[in-house]
């Protein structure tokens, strides 16, 4: 079963498309660019729609989502992570 969707190598997030992500759950996810899966292991509970780290990402550092640059982290994002408005900022403002 596919859990999270991540479009592009480059991507340090994956979006969640399942229902009832639960902290401790082993997550697959598919890797469109290249067709392969990843695992991760949730942190969090993760919403339907939400995003989940697939990388380590340090505080300042870009987050990458569909293979485009969508914010910064606002603190350390670990693998498995929630990754939301409470750590992810846009950097137009």
């Amino acid at each position: 079963m596919i859990h999270i969707l991540v479009h592009d190598k480059k991507d340090t997030v994956g979006v969640a498309v399942v229902e009832g992500i639960k902290a401790g759950q082993e997550l697959t996810g598919w890797v469109m660019e290249d067709d392969s899966t990843i695992i991760v292991k949730a942190l969090n509970d993760i919403p339907i729609g939400h995003k989940v780290a697939t990388q380590s990402i340090k505080n300042g550092q870009t987050v990458i989502k569909y293979g485009f640059d969508i914010g910064k982290a606002v603190s350390e994002i670990k693998v498995g992570e929630h990754a939301h408005t409470h750590n992810i900022k846009t950097k137009r403002w």
